[in-house]
């Protein structure tokens, strides 16, 4: 994969770039600013992106702006964030355009090579890669939504797995079920939550981004 890494901590970005090509992959670009990141988003247009959310100037949210200005401009374009905290404001912002090709991870999780490489894979394919820390967080803060509390119980923990990214055959693995029980819960999940196949939006994306709603 071509790859841009967005982070203005050298030793991070550095170890990331180092890991990456480890892996076989190709760096293309670094950037160290918000405005940088934007630049070398737009020009090279990469398999998939890093990006650190907090980058100068400013040390706010610069990366993230840059990283949602780039897919406006360039829609679809695959990007994992790097946090430093679970924010739900991120999470619900960069999945809100419905088409995939997101991530959201916490730093710490880059010292899970495995991990880390895997969430990118599934993000340059166009799918979601959340943190399951990140989904521990959010959940913690329960808040109600009436569309999710008609879920069962195994519904509700196919819809974790899948704002985590993991696919169906995955999702069985985990929970030791068939891949077509699980066809069969995610079937139901999208009857459930009302989400239509339209042909515009991934319907895994939208049922991932009411869910993270909930939390």
């Amino acid at each position: 994969m071509r790859i841009v890494v967005a982070e203005d901590l050298y030793l991070l970005r550095d170890g990331m770039v180092r890991l990456l090509e480890a892996y076989g992959h190709q760096v293309v670009a670094t950037a160290t600013t918000g405005p940088e990141t934007l630049d070398v988003l737009l020009t090279q247009r990469p398999d998939v992106a890093v990006v650190d959310v907090r980058m100068p100037p400013t040390q706010s949210d610069e990366g993230l702006r840059a990283a949602l200005d780039a897919r406006r401009r360039v829609p679809g374009l695959p990007i994992l964030i790097l946090s430093q905290h679970v924010e739900q404001l991120y999470a619900r912002e960069l999945l809100a355009d419905g088409t995939g090709g997101i991530g959201y991870f916490l730093k710490e999780s880059v010292f899970d090579a495995d991990q880390f490489v895997d969430a990118l894979v599934r993000v340059a394919g166009g799918g979601t890669a959340m943190d399951p820390a990140v989904i521990a967080k959010l959940l913690s803060s329960g808040s109600s939504n009436r569309r999710l509390e008609r879920l069962t119980e195994r519904e509700h923990d196919v819809l974790g797995l899948m704002a985590e990214g993991l696919s169906n055959q995955a999702i069985g693995q985990r929970l030791f079920l068939s891949e077509s029980a699980i066809s069969k819960h995610t079937t139901s999940i999208f009857g459930k939550l009302g989400i239509t196949d339209d042909g515009n939006n991934n319907r895994r994306v939208l049922a991932v981004l009411t869910y993270l709603n909930n939390a």
